[in-house]
C-alpha cells in the first residue's frame, strides 16, 4: 500500500500544538482593514482552536 500523502494547503493553514491540539487562523483579517473596528482586528490576529465538528476531517488531511 502506498504512503498516504499530506493536503499541503492544510499543512500551511494549520498547525499542531505539542499537547495535540489544531491551530488555525482566523479569516477576515487580510485586507479591508480600515472600516472593522480595532478591537475586531487585534481579536482576529489571535490563533483560534479548529473546532470539534472540524477536527476529524483536518487530521485526516495532514495524516495524524
Amino acid at each position: 500500500m502506498n504512503k498516504r500523502k499530506t493536503n499541503r494547503s492544510a499543512a500551511k493553514r494549520f498547525k499542531v500544538t505539542g499537547s495535540g491540539k489544531i491551530v488555525r487562523r482566523h479569516s477576515h483579517a487580510r485586507h479591508i482593514m480600515t472600516k472593522k473596528p480595532r478591537k475586531r482586528v487585534r481579536k482576529l490576529t489571535t490563533a483560534a482552536l479548529v473546532s470539534r465538528a472540524d477536527k476529524r476531517r483536518v487530521k485526516k488531511m495532514l495524516n495524524l
